[in-house]
């Protein structure tokens, strides 16, 4: 739609320019805890705050609206905002005939989604929805910041190209304070993703399908590339069940504790002929390898970050490698010249150079200038793609880089499974504060497991007193995919009818309920919407 699959302003920029923020499917106090201290300092100066999720988080009680909707509806409420706007003129007519396309076939399919019936869909009040619309519209610079609650639904990509209809059809894009803006999920997310690792892409995002792109590259490391795209990480599993995926090399990923489905997990790495695992610990997948090789922490290593906001920033090495543990770069070389590539050893600053040669919105970064006075602390943000160029703290200021935007017309359609009389609730999943993913760093630090070192589901207090769970029960939790054991929690935080985990405990993992349906586009999966029950243990 856009053009750049990336935050469109810089934090600072939301969170002290915006006189309104939009926030969708996100718990930055405790999933991104920087961002979340900056949010609460925006609404504590005046910015408006309306929060659109399914739990009453920490920020809830700070908005001035709370939008508790159903999970997995995030398109008929960002379609019933668009409706507000057009339906009551409160759209930036100028902006949508100078900058945008499709307009009319986004007013034809938001036309039906009245306040009326997307409060019946979401499960919210109509009043609400509407005084959210207006909020936003009368903000001189509206941002919406949104995270995994809105990514991780088998109707994930319709729900960001929904988001980014409210954006654009209001004007909010390529200026100060506004804009569409994902916190990423872990600290270099978007640097991996900028570097390639989707299957379509080559760094920089420059596409497999185009054969230009892929001469320049071949000219540039002097190696034949295949011109077809290659298959996503959640595919890879009932490839590797299926045959088709034979071997897998492994690294700084732990998907037996992370990934949906941890039966249909297991038996994927089960089914390989041969698996390497490239991790800091013996993680619950590294169980699972042939070989288990020892790589290095950020702290034991040179390179960078590209963070949630394009900024990429220097990491250096503070303290030497423990034992046989490696830099990811060095062991990658070493294999790449045992089968028959051959690759001279590269430092990371000339790795990074490389970096500049062949992806242009990195064209202007090195090692060198990261570490200059003049950028040294802050980083630079990307595109930036020449060695004068200041960064980019703001895209599609003037113009979108595709040239005009193109509004999205994604209609709702309900989860892959929702709840019936066998397995009536609804099971969200997402973080806490205090644990970190799989626990592979944050599950080794004492302080930190005195204070939350195991699992719970958090039940509202409606259906705990229909099932008989108290408060601090221990409880069986079962969906169609397997049952696990763990305490109850029962508070008003969730809606009558939905419960929620965190993912990071081993004792009673909410992976082994997950379903692993997937979004058709990113492939992502719907960690946030399944089936369960729930029962007294």
């Amino acid at each position: 739609m856009l053009g750049s699959g990336a935050m469109t302003n810089s934090i600072e920029d939301v969170t002290r320019e915006a006189d309104a923020i939009m926030l969708v499917g996100s718990n930055p106090e405790e999933a991104h805890p920087v961002v979340g201290m900056q949010l609460r300092a925006a609404v504590e100066r005046g910015c408006r705050l309306i929060v659109v999720d399914p739990r009453d988080i920490g920020l809830a009680a700070h908005a001035d609206i709370h939008l508790k909707l159903r999970p997995g509806t995030n398109v008929a409420f960002a379609n019933g905002i668009v409706n507000v706007l057009i339906q009551e003129g409160l759209y930036d007519e100028a902006f949508v005939r100078e900058r945008t396309e499709g307009f009319e076939i986004l007013a034809a399919t938001v036309r039906g989604y009245t306040p009326e019936r997307v409060a019946d869909i979401c499960g919210i009040d109509q009043r609400d929805l509407v005084a959210a619309a207006k909020m936003y519209a009368a903000a001189d610079a509206a941002a919406i910041v949104y995270c995994l609650g809105v990514t991780e639904h088998s109707t994930g990509t319709d729900g960001v190209m929904a988001l980014s209809n409210i954006a654009m059809v209001s004007g909010n894009l390529g200026r100060p304070g506004a804009g569409v803006n994902p916190l990423r999920g872990q600290n270099n997310v978007q640097g991996a993703c900028d570097m390639g690792a989707g299957p379509d892409d080559l760094p920089g995002y420059q596409k497999v399908a185009n054969p230009e792109v892929v001469q320049r590259f071949e000219r540039a490391w002097g190696a034949e590339l295949p011109r077809w795209k290659g298959t996503k990480a959640t595919e890879c599993f009932p490839a590797m069940v299926e045959g088709r995926i034979k071997g897998l090399f492994l690294f700084g990923e732990d998907p037996v504790c992370t990934d949906p489905d941890t039966h249909h997990v297991i038996e994927a790495l089960e089914s390989l002929e041969f698996m390497v695992v490239d991790d800091l610990f013996m993680t619950e997948t590294a169980k699972y390898a042939d070989v288990v090789l020892p790589g290095c922490s950020f702290a034991e290593k040179e390179g960078t970050f590209t963070n949630t906001e394009r900024r990429v920033q220097r990491v250096r090495k503070a303290v030497d490698p423990v034992g046989d543990a490696r830099p990811d770069a060095d062991i990658f070389i070493d294999v790449m010249n045992r089968m028959g590539c051959p690759q001279p050893h590269l430092t990371a600053a000339e790795i990074m150079d490389e970096i500049a040669e062949v992806t242009p919105s990195y064209g202007g970064i090195s090692h060198a200038r990261l570490d200059g006075d003049d950028v040294a602390g802050r980083g630079l943000q990307w595109p930036c793609p020449n060695v004068e160029h200041p960064g980019t703290p703001i895209l599609h200021m003037g113009a979108f880089s595709l040239g005009l935007g193109a509004f999205s017309t994604p209609d709702y359609q309900p989860s892959a499974e929702l709840p019936d009389e066998e397995y009536p609730l609804v099971m969200m999943t997402g973080r806490v504060l205090y644990q970190y993913n799989a626990c592979a760093m944050t599950g080794r630090t004492e302080g930190i497991n005195e204070i939350a070192d195991r699992s719970f589901i958090e039940l509202n207090e409606h259906d705990a007193a229909v099932l008989g769970i108290a408060d601090g029960d221990r409880v069986r939790v079962a969906s169609r995919r397997g049952e696990i054991e763990t305490t109850a929690r029962v508070s008003a935080k969730t809606s009558p009818g939905e419960t929620w985990m965190p993912f990071h405990f081993q004792d009673a993992n909410s992976n082994w309920l997950t379903i692993a349906a997937l979004d058709r586009v990113s492939k992502a999966p719907e960690y946030k919407v399944c089936a369960v029950r729930v029962e007294r243990a």
